[in-house]
């Protein structure tokens, strides 16, 4: 007989500093912010969510939740997108940037909509606590373009390195998230945040927004494996949740 208790578990991350690049200026600032935060990429590949994917053992409700929450980022992005490039009118090369990044989130949100029978992106689809917060984040950073745009390099960058470090069968029910994240092209980022981030206060400003978004993304990933339960946000770097059936080690 099995003995339903219910447990808790902390996501947590100490807050993103980056005193130690106050005077610093660099080439590669691109190189620069994945370097400074590489071990928050460590700690979500080691993640149970993922260590499941990876095994095919991960059960198939928490891949669906985490599907749903997935599409309802890109849904809501697309739609920040859409507004930053209507308000960016210059530099002319940012404003380009912003307006190729919403065509292309718009592109794949129409997709995934039409893969998964929702009728439009009207999405009626609760936030978990983790993405609740993330998409929070990302509208603070909308006050500032070059902001904006540092935002959305984490996931585009941890998501193709995820995916090329995960060991996937292609027979594993998860081959296709590790090969539709393969061949994403996150270096179209490096030209314009090389060109932009160039005084240490800019680059200083940079790693905390990257910092922060690795953070979510940390959190979006280990908080996928909850099913029966709850979670909480503490603070602004703390995620506590709770579940009834497992003891999630993080």
């Amino acid at each position: 007989m099995r003995t339903v208790a219910l447990v808790c578990f902390c996501l947590l991350y100490s807050s993103c500093t980056s005193s130690s690049l106050e005077n610093i200026l660099v080439d590669d600032v691109y190189e620069l912010l994945w370097k400074n935060n590489i071990g928050i990429a460590y700690d979500t590949y080691g993640s149970e969510f993922l260590r499941e994917m990876e095994s095919g053992t991960l059960q198939a409700e928490k891949y669906i939740n985490f599907t749903l929450q997935d599409i309802n980022y890109l849904v809501k992005v697309t739609e920040m997108l859409r507004e930053m490039s209507e308000r960016v009118t210059e530099p002319e090369d940012v404003r380009d940037f912003l307006n190729g990044r919403y065509q292309s989130y718009k592109t794949f949100a129409d997709s995934m909509i039409q893969q998964y029978f929702f009728k439009d992106q009207n999405l009626a689809i609760k936030e978990t606590p983790a993405m609740e917060k993330y998409l929070s984040d990302y509208r603070t950073f909308m006050k500032d373009p070059l902001d904006f745009i540092v935002a959305l390099l984490p996931c585009t960058r941890l998501w193709v390195w995820l995916a090329n470090k995960m060991s996937i069968p292609q027979n594993s029910p998860y081959y296709t998230w590790k090969e539709s994240n393969m061949y994403c092209h996150p270096e179209k980022y490096k030209p314009l945040l090389n060109k932009y981030l160039n005084t240490p206060d800019k680059v200083k400003r940079a790693n905390d927004v990257f910092c922060t978004q690795m953070q979510n993304e940390y959190h979006f990933f280990t908080s996928s494996l909850v099913i029966d339960g709850f979670c909480t946000i503490i603070g602004n770097n703390e995620i506590k949740c709770y579940d009834k059936n497992v003891f999630i080690n993080v």
